[in-house]
């Protein structure tokens, strides 16, 4: 892990020194490292082992490649990378939020899915740029062909996701519109595409919601499916084309089913780019998103799928591209992008919080830490420290 920063003590740094022979808490560990080979937008998932597996992009924005490496819990370096696409060129990294992204499925088989670029094949049945996915083949030895998941829909725009969970389901998600179905983001809707046999078929997409929200066109989804076998998306209404509104989806029939509920309101006539982030922790589900150039978390109720009041950073603005994990102490990070737009990259944040949400220590930042159209990913270790890459 060359380059790696570490910064321990984050938890310390800011309380009375402790009486002569009491017992001092340990630091919470966060460590700091580039994403491998040169490359952009990590996404990262830990499995039951504490192995990390990252995916990221390397290449020309427009049009590049997926490649996916990992680390156990006892190396120092992340594995020799495997190019995740079959059709070289076929990803995007262009606006950030149409990346890679990565779910860990039954036996901890890796899945991928992301955005094709304008080079893709194959091509969805009305021409444009497909939802496509991977996964590893059984046994490690490279991923196999990818597969456009677009059966039903088009217009494809923004950033898809993927969840898997233990029983050998597989969920990709994405926004778009259906086959005759007027242009205009308000037009557009959530879709899910199931497989029940760990990703070898996959049926025709599926509306998440009955309801009809809208998608804001330029921002991501993300998906989440935990130990229970629920499955969560995130996504960016656009109800009129100015009901910015953030929603929250929720299954508890292993995604035959969702509901969905506002989580934060957001007016404005624009697209705002925006992503999100879910996360499994021992205390439960965290999700974490961004309003108004500021970033929040906050922790699902395993038995409502309410969300808890949102928590943000002491202070800033401009800030994009939250990250969220929590550890087996009950300490959430959130890291983030700051001043980061079109062709711009910016510094990486990040505050790591309490069990209370309250937030410990001083908040970590790295100038120039995020590239042109990058953005962290974190997780949390086995032993309770964080890995952020960026």
């Amino acid at each position: 892990m060359t380059g790696a920063l570490v910064v321990v003590g984050l938890l310390a740094a800011c309380r009375p020194a402790p009486a002569p022979g009491a017992d001092q808490p340990e630091p919470t560990r966060v460590e700091v490292v580039p994403t491998p080979d040169g490359g952009i937008q990590p996404q990262a998932a830990v499995d039951a082992g504490g192995t990390v597996h990252v995916v990221y992009f390397k290449g020309s924005p427009p049009a590049g490649d997926l490649f996916y490496t990992r680390m156990g819990p006892s190396e120092a370096a992340f594995s020799a990378p495997t190019r995740v696409n079959s059709q070289r060129a076929s990803a995007v990294a262009s606006g950030t939020i149409r990346g890679a992204q990565l779910a860990l499925g039954r036996g901890g088989r890796v899945h991928v899915a992301w955005n094709g670029s304008d080079r893709a094949e194959p091509r969805n049945p009305f021409g444009s740029t497909p939802m496509l996915y991977a996964s590893l083949k059984p046994g490690g030895d490279g991923f196999g062909p990818q597969r456009n998941l677009m059966a039903k829909t088009s217009a494809l725009d923004g950033g898809g996701s993927v969840a898997a969970d233990d029983a050998g389901n597989v969920h990709v998600a994405w926004h778009g519109l259906a086959e005759g179905s007027p242009e205009g983001e308000r037009n557009r809707r959530v879709w899910v595409a199931r497989s029940a046999d760990d990703g070898e078929t996959f049926g025709p997409e599926r509306p998440a919601l009955d309801a009809e929200t809208g998608a804001c066109g330029c921002c991501g989804t993300k998906a989440l499916a935990d130990r229970r076998g629920s499955v969560y998306l995130l996504y960016r209404a656009a109800t009129d084309n100015v009901g910015r509104d953030m929603y929250l989806l929720s299954s508890r029939d292993r995604g035959a089913h969702f509901r969905g509920a506002m989580i934060q309101p957001w007016k404005l006539d624009a697209c705002p780019m925006t992503s999100a982030s879910l996360a499994e922790s021992p205390d439960g589900v965290l999700a974490a998103w961004e309003t108004e150039q500021q970033v929040y978390y906050a922790k699902v109720d395993p038995e409502t799928s309410k969300l808890s009041s949102p928590i943000a950073p002491p202070g800033g603005r401009g800030r994009k591209h939250p990250a969220v994990a929590g550890n087996a102490r009950g300490e959430t990070i959130l890291a983030w992008a700051e001043g980061t737009g079109w062709q711009r990259g910016g510094a990486l944040a990040w505050q790591v919080f309490d069990r209370a949400g309250r937030p410990t220590g001083p908040r970590g930042r790295v100038e120039g830490g995020i590239p042109t159209w990058g953005l962290p990913a974190v997780v949390a270790r086995p032993d309770g420290g964080f890995l952020l890459i960026h």
